[in-house]
């Protein structure tokens, strides 16, 4: 198998230092830079932490970076503002995105899918890159084909900057997709605090709860006469996105279209 050759977007954070480990674990991949707000020019070995991961250059100029290293990915891992620049600038150098920043407009989106339909390209852009919570978000809408009342509720540590959640955007996406438009509850329902119902996607209700010791977690209730389905996904720690990061590298090398969600690379 040739090696696929990748850059790190955003190694110092939690989700980053994990995907510095999975892919320097991983065989068939070699890390050839990283990208970061600060630290140019040293090396990731110099960094608290990386003391094991030799020869990895740190930039923070991506366009210095891919005119210097020649990759094939590039793994993102940032904020929406800055993912969205690197994924652009990434695929005007042939490099194919890996992102799992969420928060991304439809425009953004858009964007994106016709940049790699000029380029001929591919890119993965996924709200959630554990397979669990990709499962998770399949069964749920396969069971809304016989639901049609459906609250989802995600949880997530409290320095998360989006609200909901890419996650459960893309699960009401995936629902609203095979479910009859329903506005739910009582026709004359009224909150007496604002906010109380939640976010509405075609009826349904989205509900984000933010707080320290959680991690990334999410139900979605289904209801009807006399019974409830509850199909709910729970990550632990960060390690549980790093096959899905790992399978998405791999399946990006063979795509030359815009994939959103990791469940259209699992079979």
């Amino acid at each position: 198998m040739n090696m696929i050759k990748v850059v790190i977007a955003g190694p110092r954070g939690r989700m980053g230092r994990e995907a510095v480990e999975m892919v320097t674990k991983t065989e068939q991949f070699e890390l050839l830079a990283v990208l970061d707000h600060k630290n140019n020019g040293m090396m990731l070995s110099d960094i608290p932490g990386f003391q094991a991961v030799h020869r990895v250059p740190v930039y923070t100029d991506i366009e210095k970076c891919l005119e210097e290293v020649k990759a094939d990915v590039l793994i993102d891992l940032t904020t929406p503002e800055v993912g969205m620049y690197h994924a652009k600038t990434a695929l005007n150098y042939g490099v194919r995105p890996v992102v799992g920043t969420t928060g991304f407009t439809k425009e953004d989106l858009q964007e994106l899918e016709q940049i790699c339909r000029d380029k001929n390209l591919g890119c993965i852009i996924a709200p959630n890159f554990a397979i669990g919570a990709v499962l998770m978000m399949k069964f749920s809408q396969m069971a809304a084909k016989y639901f049609k009342d459906i609250e989802i509720i995600e949880m997530h540590h409290d320095q998360k900057l989006d609200a909901p959640s890419g996650t459960a955007v893309k699960t009401a996406e995936m629902i609203a997709a095979v479910r009859e438009s329903k506005k739910q509850g009582h026709p004359n329902e009224k909150e007496t605090l604002d906010g109380a119902r939640g976010a509405d996607y075609d009826g349904m209700k989205i509900h984000s709860v933010r707080l320290p010791g959680l991690i990334a977690h999410q139900q979605v209730l289904l209801g009807s006469d006399g019974q409830t389905l509850t199909i709910r996904h729970d990550s632990y720690n960060r390690s549980s996105f790093m096959s899905g990061v790992k399978a998405a590298v791999e399946s990006v090398m063979k795509q030359n279209s815009f994939i959103y969600g990791l469940e259209n690379i699992l079979e």
